[in-house]
């Protein structure tokens, strides 16, 4: 992955505003001054990043590690845009009340922290606003770190996001598990915390390896500062990308976690074991991945490849012992250059994304968010809702309309069952519990099949639900 985009500019709306919420008490904490020795400016920062923000309802008791199906916010959301569609978007999510992720820097959120104890927390605090307004379970990605801790130039106009995905340099490792800490004391209603992203900057060239050490030297750090804001915080990583390479692929191919999809990429494994031995502890374990290859390839199909996210999972599970496994993404479909996903049709898009989510439930996956690919324009493949930017945004799209389904369905704790299915070659995947049964026709044609004893006449690559 790694190649996701972000949105550093100033937004033109806020739902703070939506709500009517007053912006008069942002503007007490702007400053217009910069700091000694030319380090920057500090304009629009304030030194108390740690004040609550909002009126948050704080929860009460324990909270779940498992969290079922939600969906990550990207460069765009419904935060801004149309007042009306926002209000439609809003309403949209209150509907299901999904777990919903936003990192603390990059995909919609400013730098945090431009200089030293100043803080920017605008467009998180606005992200935020819109998880707490449709009542979903909020989950924030310690990623990335300002620039003046990976050898940048302090101040909000110095912000090189061309270099986001730099891991901090290790004398600020420090440094950054106090700015997780100071998030988490302003956001006291998230319980749900996950410690970077993808080990972005943490790979050793000279060993041409993954630089597990420096990541789970950074993750303990992170993690004691947040058990000691609140100790019912739950922490979660090492959120890996869980690589394949092609079956015919000998180098660096794992030998025990392998299928028709082709081998695990052993350095990745090398980087699990690693963490998982020597974390200071975890609430749920993270990982993230694709069915297809590191090539882009799916084998030995686009179906069949998902395959892997079950035996990733499994693979997961039995080490991490009881942990919860998370998949922070997961992907179906490769990207092109610029990791636009636009060449498959809707239909086909739908029934393979649904293949993919009834691969990693058979692995034992509990919660896993869609990598929501918002954009600003009329087309908006594999959206979640309309893009709240045009008069008529707001609206549920069809893979909207699949998430939310599969977390009302199969929440976690649930118990699958498997059903007869007539012949029993057809191509069709089948998930179901004792309420509810999703069928995917996984090919281009019309397929009569019959399921428990319903014979269904699928459209080509239709999600069918139907009630048992």
């Amino acid at each position: 992955m790694g190649r996701h985009g972000w949105n550093s500019g100033v937004r033109k709306w806020r739902l703070t505003a939506l709500l009517g919420v007053g912006i008069a008490a942002l503007a007490l904490v702007l400053t217009l001054s910069s700091l000694p020795g030319g380090e920057g400016s500090t304009a629009g920062t304030t030194t108390d990043g740690d004040k609550v923000w909002g009126s948050p309802t704080i929860p009460t008791g324990p909270a779940d590690a498992e969290l079922g199906w939600g969906f990550t916010h990207t460069e765009f959301s419904a935060d801004e845009g149309k007042d009306d569609a926002m209000r439609r978007a809003q309403k949209l999510l209150a509907g299901p009340k999904l777990p919903q992720v936003q990192h603390i820097m990059g995909w919609g959120a400013e730098n945090p922290e431009p200089s030293p104890g100043r803080y920017q927390f605008g467009e998180l605090d606005s992200r935020m606003d819109l998880i707490r307004a449709s009542g979903g379970t909020p989950v924030i990605t310690l990623c990335c770190s300002p620039d003046w801790m990976k050898g940048g130039k302090a101040g909000v106009d110095n912000t090189d996001w061309d270099r986001l995905e730099v891991a901090p340099d290790r004398k600020y490792y420090k440094d950054f598990a106090k700015l997780a800490a100071t998030v988490a004391k302003r956001y006291p209603d998230v319980r749900h915390f996950i410690v970077w992203n993808e080990f972005k900057g943490f790979w050793n060239d000279a060993e041409a390896r993954w630089d597990y050490e420096g990541y789970t030297e950074l993750y303990n750090l992170v993690h004691r500062e947040l058990k000691k804001v609140n100790e019912d915080i739950l922490v979660g990583g090492p959120y890996l990308v869980m690589d394949s390479l092609d079956p015919r692929q000998s180098q660096h191919a794992a030998p025990d976690l392998k299928g028709d999809w082709g081998s695990a990429d052993q350095r990745v494994l090398d980087a699990f074991d690693y963490w998982n031995k020597n974390k200071a502890g975890a609430d749920f374990v993270v990982v993230d991945g694709s069915s297809y290859t590191a090539d882009d390839e799916l084998i030995p199909d686009e179906f069949a490849a998902t395959r892997k996210f079950t035996d990733v999972s499994r693979w997961v599970r039995q080490r991490a012992g009881d942990l919860p496994l998370w998949w922070a993404e997961y992907y179906v479909e490769p990207g092109d250059s610029e990791d636009r996903r636009d060449d498959w049709p809707e239909p086909l898009r739908l029934a393979v994304q649904a293949s993919g989510m009834i691969a990693m439930a058979e692995g034992g996956t509990s919660t896993a968010f869609y990598w929501n690919p918002q954009e600003t324009g009329e087309v908006c493949a594999g959206c979640l809702w309309r893009p709240t930017e045009l008069a008529d945004g707001g609206t549920e799209l069809p893979m909207f309309a699949l998430v939310s389904r599969f977390a009302k369905e199969f929440p976690p704790g649930t118990t699958y069952e498997n059903l007869s299915i007539a012949p029993a070659d057809a191509p069709v995947r089948v998930l179901a519990d004792d309420e509810a049964i999703l069928v995917v026709n996984t090919v281009d044609r019309r397929t009569e099949v019959t399921v428990d004893g319903k014979q269904l006449e699928l459209e080509p690559y239709e999600v069918h639900w139907a009630r048992r």
